[in-house]
């Protein structure tokens, strides 16, 4: 029985790559051709010019097509980035009418979290038995896209479960950082970052303790964490249904900072609630947008550690870059002292995971490799009680460790009564985060977006739990998007001679045993920014202040191979 079920788990994932490679090997030879200057011209054109283009002769939205899918195909061979590949279909989209090419985001390719549905291919999310679940409709997110003109053309990579910062699974493999092949690009939508890295336009994810945000940080693009229900969430599939602890929420990354303001306001100009049940009926405000854009000073709140895992020296020079590039621009610092962010972790990891990280992993074969983190988080769920409560003495008093202690004391499956509970509790707390932003008064915050840069695949066996930069903000309902600042310099972000790790607590320990600022040495660094619930025009504002701000230190991008 187990043995049998191992071998359609291999089957299965056999198929799946072999029916990728025929696709890709199956497409025109245009598609494996080199980067002429029109393909450059392209990718580099702001996203206004080309939608104008296409909107004066819809047929450009073939080249423009052609040029993305070329992008995705490089990119695939250097990252493998790509899952479903929907290239050929695209083209027949944009002859039938399916994509309406009147709309916004006329002719603009648009890559794919593997979780979103689109009629005629499967949405795996890496996970071996649900190959072959093809829907033969849209989801109401791609039905709005292809509304809007853009054209989705691939599906990218991601964790198994979802529940990680790596990108790798059985059914499509390891999936690698644009930068180094050593480093994993971030997730769960890490293909998205990998592809957008190297040329991709658009994207989107889904981020429920990060997964927008580290991916951009790991891979060095843009995106923005939205705030429930301000982008559609309905379409997409997971595998934690019923999960709403820590709700889950599908946001956009793009390339550029431009691409992200132009994307996210063009998708609520749609009305997306007109689509998705799960929509506030909030139009965009461009007189928000315009106010920020405006302001002469702004008051900016810094958040220079989570309280659990201080941030490396690379992502630290990064922050300080940022505040630096802030000051010269006139605007204010705010030292802050927010409601611990250590209380809103110890909450949000097990909100997210009350069920003993069953639904996620319901789903998955005997034999089915698991993500190295997700298996750590189940092993301790599974142990008996009483051996849990020995350790977590042991860790409390013998090692002094109150902070590991503390995210260990309550790691056990919940009963409903005791979820109840959790929530009231999450409520308090974003009751407290509400009165404290009013009484500091900050336009808003900027933080680092995790502890370290990228780590080596397999990292999340030991930095699973530092995730408190980004796991807050989800915990809030918080809007917050992520800039690329500067890239790990080898000298410049070494540990001091004189770093003790073993004076960490647990968390961190596991953070910085995989710190080395040489073998990092290129990776991207970022910037978080955070505004407050439905503050996307703001934030998107602030983001572009910030980039203004940075001037000739601005990120430079990678460039077409």
């Amino acid at each position: 029985m187990f043995f049998l079920d191992y071998l359609n788990h291999r089957r299965d994932c056999q198929f799946k790559q072999n029916e990728r490679v025929a696709r890709l090997r199956g497409l025109p030879s245009c598609y494996h051709a080199a980067f002429s200057p029109l393909d450059r011209d392209i990718v580099t054109k702001p996203i206004q010019s080309l939608v104008e283009d296409v909107h004066n002769d819809p047929s450009k939205a073939t080249q423009i097509l052609r040029t993305y899918g070329k992008v995705a195909v490089k990119a695939h061979e250097k990252t493998n980035c790509v899952t479903e590949v929907m290239i050929e279909p695209a083209e027949g989209w944009l002859k039938d009418g399916s994509v309406n090419l009147k709309g916004p985001l006329a002719g603009i390719p648009i890559s794919l979290k593997d979780s979103l549905e689109v009629a005629g291919f499967d949405t795996t999310v890496g996970i071996s038995s649900l190959t072959g679940n093809a829907q033969k409709t849209d989801g109401p997110h791609v039905k709005l896209l292809k509304d809007a003109g853009a054209v989705p053309y691939v599906k990218t990579n991601i964790p198994i479960t979802l529940l990680s910062f790596e990108s790798t699974n059985e059914v499509w493999g390891q999936c690698t950082n644009p930068y180094n092949e050593k480093y994993t690009p971030g997730g769960s939508t890490g293909g998205e970052g990998a592809l957008l890295a190297l040329g991709g336009r658009l994207g989107v994810g889904s981020d429920v303790a990060g997964s927008v945000r580290v991916p951009a940080h790991w891979s060095g693009i843009y995106s923005l964490r939205c705030s429930t229900g301000r982008w559609p969430k309905s379409g997409a599939l997971t595998p934690m249904p019923g999960q709403d602890g820590v709700p889950s929420v599908l946001s956009p990354m793009t390339r550029t900072l431009n691409d992200l303001v132009y994307f996210t306001r063009s998708i609520v100009q749609m009305e997306p609630w007109k689509y998705c049940y799960t929509c506030h009926p909030l139009a965009w405000r461009s007189d928000v947008e315009k106010a920020y854009k405006e302001k002469k000073v702004l008051k900016v709140g810094i958040m220079r550690t989570d309280n659990v895992v201080d941030p490396s020296p690379a992502c630290q020079r990064a922050l300080e870059m940022t505040e630096a590039a802030l000051r010269r621009a006139g605007h204010e610092i705010k030292e802050i002292s927010p409601p611990d962010p250590y209380e809103g972790l110890q909450a949000a990891s097990i909100l997210l995971n009350n069920d003993g990280v069953r639904t996620a992993t319901d789903c998955m074969r005997w034999g089915e490799w698991n993500d190295k983190g997700v298996a750590q988080m189940l092993f301790y769920m599974r142990l008996p009680r009483p051996i849990k409560y020995l350790h977590y003495l042991w860790v409390k008093y013998v090692r002094r460790d109150p902070v590991w202690a503390g995210l260990l004391r309550d790691w056990h499956p919940k009963s409903a009564y005791e979820v109840w509970g959790l929530n009231a509790r999450r409520e308090a707390y974003k009751r407290r985060w509400f009165e404290w932003w009013n009484a500091v008064g900050v336009d808003f915050i900027i933080a680092p977006p995790n502890a370290t840069p990228a780590v080596p695949h397999g990292g999340m066996h030991d930095a699973v739990s530092s995730c408190g930069y980004t796991f807050l903000f989800n915990l809030l309902d918080y809007t917050a998007g992520i800039i690329p600042v500067t890239h790990v310099d080898r000298v410049k972000d070494a540990l001091s001679p004189h770093f003790n790790i073993k004076k960490l607590n647990g968390v961190a320990q596991g953070a910085y045993k995989l710190y080395d600022a040489d073998a990092m040495h290129g990776l991207p660094v970022g910037v978080q920014v955070i505004g407050r619930r439905l503050e996307e025009e703001k934030v998107l504002a602030c983001m572009e202040r910030v980039e203004e701000a940075l001037g000739d230190e601005k990120f430079r991008l990678l460039e077409l191979d």
